[in-house]
């Protein structure tokens, strides 16, 4: 997600100053190569960022995939993270069905490949929707048809989509270093939705929660709880604001 995500979220914190910015390949952020994008560039692009701006230190929000980048740069850079509020990070590697899962994952990437978005974006929003563990065969199931979540059934042809290009294969598998997360000065908070409960990234945050000693913070609504009606998938922005204030104002 790029900047334009955002939005709505950033329209309610205008108490204090603001950064958003477009992750590598993803918005203004013209695709230059093949190259693959892992959390720790983005890490480093982040690092990057903030010395840009010129500030000792910074709080930080980061959702989904941006999570994962978040607490990718506390661990080489805790120095620059006052804050980190970490939502719903899709960190499968600290799952007991991570086999089933980083396999429903490549076959996502797979299915992009082969077959094109609608295809493949119906397996990803079939896969995150899922409540409980995955299931050993789901992989093999029936794919699920991309007209009942209304998207194109034909391939375009396109093959740049950044999410299910290489990040279906980067981002989930991530190996977070507890032990530079663990040893930081940085306050972390992990987080998730209310209406995410089971669902494969709330269980992942209340996991890496557990390994830090912490406990999961509930906000309110879904796992975009934060936006607007950018993308038609609207949450609950305002009192998701409210809830990301109190955690940063109370440090």
């Amino acid at each position: 997600m790029d900047a334009a995500g955002f939005g709505t979220l950033a329209g309610h914190l205008i108490d204090r100053p603001v950064v958003t910015y477009d992750p590598r390949h993803t918005g203004r952020s013209e695709r230059t190569d093949d190259s693959e994008v892992t959390p720790d560039v983005h890490a480093d692009d982040l690092h990057r960022v903030i010395n840009d701006l010129d500030l000792p230190a910074v709080n930080i929000f980061g959702s989904s995939g941006g999570a994962i980048n978040g607490l990718a740069l506390v661990a080489v850079h805790p120095e620059q993270v006052r804050i980190l509020v970490a939502h719903e990070p899709p960190s499968v590697s600290v799952l007991p069905d991570r086999e089933q899962l980083e396999t429903a994952c490549r076959d996502i990437h797979q299915t992009y490949q082969r077959d094109g978005m609608g295809a493949a974006m119906a397996k990803f929003i079939a896969l995150t929707s899922h409540t409980g563990e995955l299931p050993e065969d789901w992989s093999e199931r029936a794919a699920p048809d991309p007209a009942q979540f209304g998207l194109l059934t034909s391939d375009d042809g396109s093959r740049d989509d950044p999410l299910l290009g290489t990040a279906m294969l980067t981002v989930p598998t991530y190996e977070l270093d507890f032990g530079a997360l663990a040893a930081a000065p940085t306050t972390i908070h992990l987080a998730a939705g209310t209406e995410s409960e089971g669902q494969m990234t709330a269980r992942a945050s209340r996991e890496v929660a557990a390994r830090l000693g912490s406990e999961l913070v509930m906000f309110p609504s879904h796992h975009g709880g934060f936006l607007g009606d950018e993308y038609g998938m609207p949450g609950q922005p305002a009192a998701f604001a409210e809830k990301l204030k109190e955690l940063l104002d109370t440090h």
